[in-house]
């Protein structure tokens, strides 16, 4: 760890971390708009329609099945995190409401660390919690949402070096060697937080880190929700060629963070360059089709439910007053 401290405080001396953040954020939305210009200025847009329009509806409503249950499973990432830091008195419900509104919000608006920590902090204030502790909340939450990720690219890097390819265009070798690599970093974490108490931060911001066992437990909570958004995908793709699931998986999580790493809402333009360079076996058309889709079910309308479900909310303290209304 002593190594990786010493390369951030490099960067951030040298460059700083902010505008190193901007840098590559701009990069990626840059060649992502090359691309998509690329593959879709002949693209036939009637044709997108009318493919749309064909998939059939069992196919979007199990696809909409996988989402629900991603979604519940983001629930747990809020939840855990309270556990974590020892707020027990804080009921799920209220886990449910924070992490459903903060990740929809989050993920549609861009710049999911400060927007879904605004939305965190507006509903668990009720509860008494601070600024300083809402942090620890974010912190944990997303702790377990990289180490889900380092855990499924990892084995899927390993395990399945091809479809990696497909968007990195790095030799077979060098994606299996980035696949065990991270695995032998996940390895050394869980080992580094097995048994001691980890605590990072400065003396304005410290976090205890959660021990092995509940290190596993995050790495679990990650996979599962990693799973179903990656299922949902899978069901909209075309159906030929055929692709095995985890070929999909290693590519939509991989252009899932793509589009993080750039800061635009919902990852748009970075996520959706990044399939259609990975599947270029599939019919343009179709296979936008099916982005399109996945988008309306995984941002667009958690996203609406979250905004109507929040405005209920602030009317009900308004006219109530906030005391009254605890999140029931």
């Amino acid at each position: 760890m002593s190594w990786l401290r010493a390369v951030v405080r490099f960067f951030d001396q040298k460059i700083g971390l902010h505008r190193l953040g901007i840098i590559l954020s701009v990069v990626i939305i840059a060649i992502a708009a090359v691309v998509l210009y690329r593959k879709l200025h002949n693209i036939n847009i009637s044709k997108v329609l009318t493919a749309m329009a064909t998939v059939e509806y069992r196919d979007v409503v199990i696809s909409a099945m996988f989402v629900l249950l991603a979604y519940f499973t983001l629930t747990f990432y809020d939840l855990f995190a309270l556990r974590a830091i020892g707020r027990k008195d804080v009921p799920y419900r209220v886990a449910a409401l924070a992490g459903f509104t903060s990740y929809s919000i989050g993920h549609n608006v861009g710049a999911s660390v400060f927007t879904g920590g605004a939305v965190r902090y507006r509903i668990y204030s009720a509860w008494g919690i601070d600024a300083i502790e809402v942090a620890n909340i974010c912190f944990i939450a997303g702790l377990t949402f990289w180490l889900g990720n380092l855990t499924v690219l990892g084995f899927g890097f390993a395990y399945h070096p091809q479809a990696a390819s497909h968007i990195d265009q790095l030799p077979l070798w060098l994606n299996r060697a980035l696949g065990i690599a991270a695995l032998m970093v996940l390895a050394g974490y869980i080992a580094w937080v097995w048994r001691t108490p980890r605590i990072i931060g400065r003396q304005n911001w410290q976090v205890q880190l959660p021990n092995g066992p509940l290190t596993l437990l995050q790495i679990a909570i990650g996979i599962v929700d990693l799973s179903c958004c990656a299922m949902a995908m899978y069901v909209l793709v075309p159906n030929e060629p055929h692709m095995q699931f985890v070929d999909i998986a290693v590519i939509f999580i991989t252009a899932t963070l793509l589009g993080f790493a750039s800061h635009s809402p919902g990852g748009l333009g970075v996520f959706d360059a990044a399939m259609l360079i990975a599947l270029w076996e599939y019919d343009a058309e179709e296979l936008l089709a099916g982005l399109l889709i996945f988008r309306l079910l995984y941002y667009i309308m958690p996203f609406t439910v979250a905004l109507v479900v929040l405005g209920i909310r602030e009317l009900k303290m308004h006219f109530f007053g906030r005391r009254n209304v605890v999140d029931k």
